[in-house]
């Protein structure tokens, strides 16, 4: 009975890593579509933000059928009930992947000197939710705590966007509305940092059972 349990907690880390691997994708792709005005890629976006909801589905349901037909231990509770908060913080960078595309094909934002920043921003962002999916599949407290502690990436560049925009704002006959547009997609990016340390958050609830609070978005 165990060795099938365990079975599935194995499949479970295993479409964990491929809604994870979705993610990256999603944010890689709106981050070219930004950075080179690749407006193909931009509107390729939102098929994965769909594969992402589908994913959280399948991944919802069999955490339910674990739940409901298992008998969990503490600890076995802990991991799968925080993997169905963590799919929520997985579909919402899905979003927020999207919404960042969308802004690029509506704005037709070109690579500029101005999206230099929120590309590293982009980068960042995927390290984060890479590593702290990698932090739930090895269980792994030091990963997740250093994601935690890497938003002050994330955090120090949006400063450096807001600088930058600032100055845009105060050029005259500068495009405000393309300089809104940016801080946008750069808000985006942070929010997806936020989700990120969410879900680091809930790797250190599995391991240790308590929940440190952070980012609710």
């Amino acid at each position: 009975m165990r060795s099938h349990f365990d079975e599935q907690l194995a499949l479970l880390n295993k479409e964990l890593i491929s809604m994870g691997v979705l993610c990256e994708n999603a944010i890689a792709m709106a981050a070219k579509a930004l950075t080179e005005g690749d407006m193909i890629t931009a509107k390729n976006v939102d098929a994965f933000d769909r594969e992402i909801e589908q994913k959280e589905r399948e991944i919802e349901a069999l955490c339910l059928k674990l739940l409901l037909l298992q008998q969990p231990v503490a600890r076995d509770l802990r991991q799968i009930s925080s993997a169905l908060k963590m799919i929520t913080d997985m579909e919402r960078i899905g979003d927020q992947a999207a919404d960042i595309a969308e802004i690029v094909t509506m704005a037709n934002i070109n690579e500029s000197d101005d999206t230099i920043h929120i590309g590293e921003m982009a980068r960042a962002t995927i390290k984060m939710v890479t590593e702290s999916i990698d932090a739930f599949v090895k269980q792994d407290l030091q990963i997740a705590r250093a994601v935690i502690d890497y938003d002050d990436v994330v955090d120090s560049l949006f400063n450096k966007v807001k600088k930058a925009l600032v100055i845009i704002f105060g050029t005259s006959g500068a495009d405000s509305e393309y300089a809104l547009d940016l801080l946008m997609i750069a808000k985006h990016f942070e929010r997806i940092g936020d989700h990120a340390v969410n879900i680091a958050e809930w790797v250190v609830f599995s391991i240790t059972g308590n929940h440190e609070g952070g980012n609710q978005l």
